[in-house]
């Protein structure tokens, strides 16, 4: 397969590397007697935008708050201090910059909940070296086998993967979307804005724990890649590497939601600025999503199974405050799905329910995926899903019923459009 043109991304990044503004880099170049040539692929590089410590620190915090689970951002502010220290570079392009034949893939890890614990048994009594840079890896595999270079990489979810496309992005001196798939966490590979408008994600490249590479050349459907990937992950331990959903710059008009990564970074950034200004971080979300607070209580049980390659949750919670007296309950796969108040329903996916520290308004801990420790104290929020996750298909993909739930998906503003006058004139007033 041609590899298509490849638009000269590192002169811009050549130049922040050695300490010249963009607008100094866009008349200087790296020869003093640059061609015709180069001259017009310098006019032809996309612009990005240079993310700093602060955007990037904004950044992980506000996607562990979308990723619809726990979530702790601490190594990954912690990765990406380390690399800037390094002297990478992390620069963000806007979807609509990259060029129409251009290829942009997502990369993430894979989990496998309820891994054969035989493999794991034998591949440590083997003695197998793990790889290193799995990400990487699997970009080149890719890369390998489609023929095609890699132009800029789009987060596949919230959560770590943010972390993964920023990084790997700096690594390799390429752009990270300011975009996302999924704009969300989600439990399943075909839960994504590129399959809900008919883009697949093959071929997938996938790399194990111990170097194994598969192609995953075609496939009946979506479905069909998350069986196939889901599978790979139990055997090898719970964990795997994908390539996920190759689009061209042509494509991403319907492969992604845009702006998401800038909004993370908005989340991010309303927290922090709500908790220097010594206001309730929890209100100043609810009022910068137009969101809901569901409730705010402690967790007093919470059981959990790995099986099928995902993590199983139920939780519940007594509330306090405001919600003294009050019972919430919590169905979770990975992520959070269903919840109830006072055994009725009150929020569910595609709407986003994010479960937050109320002190910091940054997303609880908790432990593995989408789980919950008991005694921690928690606020959950929810937030209306973007027009794609509404659609028919969409609602298909991660409605209740996808999760074996008997009833109908019922927008998150439907199910709070009877409270009080009252309650509503307070929520419109801290969106103000």
């Amino acid at each position: 397969m041609p590899q298509p043109e490849r638009k000269p991304y590192l002169h811009i990044l050549a130049c922040s590397i050695i300490g010249l503004s963009l607008m100094a880099c866009s008349d200087a170049t790296l020869d003093s007697e640059p061609t015709s040539a180069q001259e017009q692929n310098n006019k032809q590089s996309p612009p990005l935008r240079i993310l700093t410590e602060q955007n990037l620190v904004d950044i992980l915090v506000g996607s562990c708050i979308q990723s619809t689970r726990n979530c702790d951002p601490s190594q990954s502010i912690s990765d990406v201090k380390q690399a800037l220290a390094d002297g990478l570079v992390f620069s963000m392009i806007r979807p609509e910059d990259i060029p129409q034949n251009e290829m942009v893939i997502a990369v993430q890890g894979i989990g496998g909940g309820g891994p054969w614990q035989y493999v794991i048994d034998r591949t440590t009594e083997q003695g197998l070296d793990v790889v290193d840079n799995p990400h990487r890896r699997v970009v080149d595999l890719f890369s390998r086998y489609s023929g095609q270079k890699v132009a800029a990489l789009v987060r596949s979810e919230a959560a770590g993967a943010t972390a993964t496309a920023l990084l790997l992005g700096a690594e390799m001196g390429i752009p990270t979307l300011d975009g996302g798939i999924t704009g969300r966490a989600v439990p399943e590979v075909q839960q994504s804005i590129p399959w809900i408008n008919g883009i697949a994600s093959i071929p997938t490249a996938i790399i194990t724990p111990w170097g194994d590479e598969i192609i995953i050349a075609n496939a009946v459907d979506e479905y069909r890649v998350e069986d196939l990937a889901r599978a790979i992950a139990v055997a090898s331990a719970g964990d795997a590497w994908i390539s996920m959903t190759p689009m061209s710059g042509a494509q991403l008009p319907q492969g992604i939601l845009p702006g998401n990564l800038t909004l993370a970074e908005d989340l991010g950034k309303t927290v922090r600025q709500a908790r220097e200004a010594g206001e309730d971080p929890i209100d100043a979300l609810v009022a910068f999503t137009s969101g809901y607070k569901l409730f705010e209580g402690v967790v007093v049980k919470s059981t959990d199974r790995g099986e099928r390659g995902f993590n199983w949750v139920e939780a519940e919670f007594e509330g306090t405050g405001a919600f003294e007296g009050k019972q919430y309950r919590m169905f979770v796969k990975n992520e959070n799905i269903v919840g109830w108040l006072d055994g009725e329903l009150n929020a569910m996916a595609p709407d986003y329910i994010y479960n937050l520290d109320p002190t910091t308004g940054e997303s609880t801990l908790g432990v593995g995926y989408g789980g919950y420790v008991v005694g921690e104290r928690v606020a959950i929020v929810g937030v209306e899903a973007p027009a794609a996750w509404r659609s028919e298909k969409g609602v298909e993909l991660i409605g209740p019923r996808h999760f074996g739930f008997d009833f109908d998906y019922i927008p998150i503003e439907v199910l709070h459009a009877n409270e009080s006058d009252s309650q509503l004139l307070q929520q419109k007033k801290r969106r103000l």
